[in-house]
């Protein structure tokens, strides 16, 4: 186990050096009620008080019922300022938008909402000179499990190295409220969703193969299909090397 203290202490640190870089005056980071969310969220306000969580629900009915209650929970707990903005009707224009451009599937439809989270977040970090915070951690980015140019963009990411065990034993250090550490993770992108359902492997198999190099067959295969084929999402777009 990490030594928290000494992690928070470093970690507050290093946000404090990016705003200290950018010349930026504070962070805001979207805020769905996770705990990913919830850890950056405690970090940046630890680094710095000018700190907003933005709540943007978003089509599924979850995103306006226990997510946004554990976002503003968390909010009420730590003194941040949180702002909510429903995106459903976005979301809704864009589609219609789009009607008889393509036609979207499953894929393309569930990564509206991300996308839509991330430009509002860099519409208010462009308006009051703010640096978008990132909320991945290190098993999602193993495994492709984050949505390209949605909550896979960001300015500064103080959580990016950390598993989901690591993210857990952290939030439970800073006394995080409990609901959060209690329920399944999950993207809340349509009902029913979580994400070891739909990666059809578990978080802890994912840490235990991150941390040892073992895993069962079956998790084996999963967790290593899975990262050779989102392997596009964790590096810069290709460009032409001219001369």
């Amino acid at each position: 186990m990490r030594k928290y203290a000494q992690e928070l202490e470093s970690r507050v640190a290093f946000l404090r050096q990016a705003l200290a870089d950018s010349g930026a005056s504070g962070f805001v980071f979207n805020n769905s009620g996770g705990k990913d969310c919830a850890l950056t969220g405690i970090l940046c306000k630890k680094a710095c008080g000018n700190t907003v969580g933005l709540c943007l629900p978003c089509h599924a009915r979850r995103n306006f019922g226990e997510d946004l209650q554990d976002a503003l929970a968390l909010s009420e707990r730590f003194g941040i300022e949180a702002r909510q903005v429903d995106l459903t009707q976005a979301r809704a224009a864009l589609v219609e938008a789009l009607d008889g451009a393509t036609a979207l599937n499953d894929m393309a439809l569930t990564n509206l909402a991300p996308r839509l989270r991330m430009m509002a977040a860099y519409a208010v970090a462009a308006s009051e000179n703010r640096l978008v915070a990132g909320t991945g951690n290190r098993s999602e980015a193993y495994m492709g499990y984050f949505t390209k140019w949605g909550d896979g963009a960001y300015d500064v990411n103080p959580i990016a190295d950390l598993t989901v065990t690591e993210v857990y034993e952290f939030l439970r250090f800073l006394d995080a409220p409990q609901h959060i550490l209690e329920k399944a993770p999950s993207a809340g992108l349509f009902e029913g969703q979580t994400d070891e359902q739909e990666m059809g492997v578990t978080y802890a198999a994912i840490d235990r193969y991150l941390f040892t190099g073992e895993a069962e067959p079956h998790d084996r295969e999963i967790i290593e299909r899975y990262h050779a084929r989102s392997a596009h999402k964790r590096r810069m777009p290709l460009t032409y090397p001219g001369r």
